[in-house]
């Protein structure tokens, strides 16, 4: 079996990132820092997310991202927290891409979640063992004030790639993911999870050989999504 500590050494940068807070947390994530939804009938159509406007951004291998919604509506990827304009990443405003895909908007409205980021991947190929370069975690808090929701993540699956899977993991004692820990959840069209990607430690698997697309987007914790979520439960 391929191991983690072939590819990931310390320092790593997501060693940095804090795991233990005040936050409000939900408990529907607690146990394992993630909750799968039902698939979404029907799934979104190609015409919503092939056209958008993309940008040359990587994260998690050769990916490029279509920015739905940014800290001030401009297409850019980067975090909320611009020097003198620090904040959480939550209060996303709409780009020029949300005209262009308005379910995946309706989708991300239907939360009644505060949200941040909201964005498009395109990830190319990359099989199990190329993946494993790429495990991170996200820097999803920072600035976000202590006794206001943790921000989560929410994916969509958008396209079909066979043998595609997101593999998460939990941080180890030595600050590298703990390989023991490993849960590979499969992505197929219409898939849908909310993951506690500052906790675990994740990366998409691809080996289909095609390009796969997904939304992606940053939640606030809350009773609005746990509400929400719990109505989306298969």
């Amino acid at each position: 079996m391929v191991q983690v500590a072939d590819y990931l050494k310390l320092p790593h940068w997501s060693t940095e990132i804090p795991l233990e807070s005040p936050h409000v947390r939900l408990d529907v994530m607690a146990e394992r820092g993630f909750v799968i939804l039902s698939d979404l009938d029907p799934p979104v159509p190609e015409e919503e997310f092939l056209p958008l406007e993309y940008m040359d951004w990587k994260s998690g291998g050769d990916t490029n991202f279509a920015p739905i919604a940014t800290a001030d509506g401009e297409l850019e990827c980067r975090g909320f927290w611009k020097p003198g304009e620090e904040r959480a990443d939550k209060g996303g405003k709409w780009t020029s891409n949300a005209p262009k895909c308005p379910s995946l908007v309706d989708h991300v409205n239907a939360t009644g979640a505060d949200f941040g980021r909201v964005r498009v991947i395109k990830l190319e190929p990359q099989d199990y063992e190329q993946s494993l370069r790429s495990l991170h975690r996200d820097d999803n808090n920072r600035f976000n004030p202590d006794d206001e929701g943790w921000v989560v993540r929410q994916w969509i699956e958008l396209t079909d790639n066979p043998g595609a899977s997101m593999i998460l993991m939990e941080q180890g004692p030595d600050g590298l993911p703990d390989q023991s820990t490993e849960v590979q959840v499969p992505l197929h069209r219409g898939a849908r999870f909310v993951v506690d990607t500052q906790r675990l430690w994740h990366v998409v698997s691809n080996p289909s050989g095609t390009t796969r697309y997904a939304l992606i987007t940053s939640l606030e914790s809350g009773p609005a999504l746990d509400t929400w979520i719990h109505g989306q439960l298969p």
